[in-house]
Parts: structure tokens; sequence; C-alpha cells
């Protein structure tokens, strides 16, 4: 089907997005969608919700998983947010499950849940799984909704090692050019991904995503390891053309189709 046929007869692609506070969710989202601005939140009936309205809801502690973020510069995009789950909270991951399993029944496409992407921050505070995350990869079968791992604030890492460099007497110049790439491997060989292979429902895959908040932030291999997982070629062809920020891709698909 051509992808602009898919993009009026589906309109939008849906992914819950899951983290911890200060993941760095919202500014991967941005990136994702060619934004500097924060998205406009939708309830589930499609009525735009007052930043006011949405900020003394925040203050009570409250947050609807139905509501809708939505970038202007890319509407074809719909996320939710599980903001709440990562206290570990049992009535929290209750709601994250029941929206898993009832997006997923859903008879129209354009409803249903796509994808979902799991936020774990790199910074020094933040390397250890949490109770959410340990219940959610041994607990939450999503069934055939993939889930990607996003290893965010990855920079953190080259901090890591550059400082481990500098003592064993590299140069500072020397040590900031092998820095990422000890990081990298170092990360391979460590207690991240060791954890989510031994889980019970582990992901479809996981992606290291360093400098985000820089101005050339690259999320192409986000939407590379993201359009990788979609089974379903109608949904994969939605993906690719809905996100703009990597061309290369588009022309990849368009020839190998």
């Amino acid at each position: 089907m051509d992808p602009t046929k898919i993009r009026q007869k589906i309109r939008r692609f849906r992914i819950l997005v899951i983290g911890r506070a200060n993941a760095g969710k919202t500014t991967i989202l941005q990136r994702v969608c060619n934004s500097r601005d924060n998205p406009e939140i939708y309830n589930g009936a499609g009525k735009k919700i007052d930043s006011a309205v949405l900020t003394a809801s925040r203050e009570r502690g409250e947050h609807d998983i139905e509501n809708e973020m939505v970038f202007q510069s890319n509407p074809g995009f719909v996320f939710h947010d599980s903001r709440g789950f990562e206290a570990g909270g049992e009535s929290e991951f209750i709601k994250v499950k029941e929206f898993i399993a009832a997006r997923s029944k859903e008879t129209k496409l354009e409803n249903r849940l796509h994808a979902i992407w799991y936020c774990i921050p790199m910074d020094e505070a933040s390397r250890s799984f949490t109770q959410a995350e340990n219940k959610f990869f041994s607990q939450c079968d999503t069934g055939s909704i993939p889930v990607i791992v996003l290893f965010t604030k990855f920079d953190a890492l080259y901090d890591v090692e550059f400082r481990k460099l500098r003592q064993e007497g590299k140069p500072r110049k020397d040590a900031k050019e092998l820095a990422p790439k000890r990081a990298e491997d170092s990360f391979a060989k460590g207690q991240q991904l060791k954890f989510l292979k031994d889980v019970r429902w582990p992901p479809k895959c996981h992606v290291c995503l360093p400098d985000m908040d820089k101005d050339d932030a690259d999320c192409g291999p986000l939407i590379e390891r993201t359009a990788g997982t979609l089974d379903d070629e109608v949904v994969e062809q939605l993906f690719v053309s809905t996100q703009k920020t990597n061309l290369g891709l588009c022309m990849k698909y368009a020839a190998e189709r």
C-alpha cells in the first residue's frame, strides 16, 4: 500500500513512553519530532487540555495515561506517558498493564498502541534497575507490541571512561577520543544488557542515546531500531513515513519495496 494512503487511512503512529522522572523523555520526543516546543496535551476524547489544568493535576499527583501528547511539528506521532509508574506502585503498574492490553485490542489500527519506548537513564545516580523495571520486564506481557529500551544520557558513561583513561595516564585529547568507544565496549559486557537477556519478557531491542540535549543530536538509531521491530508491514510503513528525522530510512525502505 502507498505510504500516503496509509497515513490518510490510519493517520497516527502511537507510542507509549515509560521511564523515570528526569530520564530525558521529553528531550528525545522533541528530537524525534524536530521541535523545541513542549507537546500539546489532549484527553481521550480529543479535547485539548489547558496547561494550567495539567499543572494543577500534577501537583496533586494525578495523571491520566490516556492523555495524548502531540507535537505540532509532527502530529502524526501520538505519545502516551506513564508518569508515576517509575515509583513502582502496584496501582500505577496495573494501569500501565491495562492500558497496553486495552490498546492492543482496539479494532481501529490508528487507536492501537504500536510501540513502547522504555527509557532508562545512564547518569551516575540511575544506572541500577529499579523495582518498576524489574516488575515490568518480569510481569508485563506486551504481546505483539514491541518494546524498545532507550538507554538515555548515555554520554554520562563517556565521562566515566574519560576519567579512567586520564587516571591511566592518557593525555586529555586522547582520553576524550577513546572514551566513547570504551564506554560502548564496557556497556556491552555490563549488567544492564545481562539483566534484559535474563528477564521473562525481554525487549525486542535496545538503543543507546548520547547527547540528546545537543543541537546536533542524532536520533536516527532510535528510528531505525524501532522500524526494525515492527512485524506488521502496514504499521512499519506508517512509522517510516511518519518520521521526518531519517530521510535515508525512507529512501532505503522505498528501494526495498
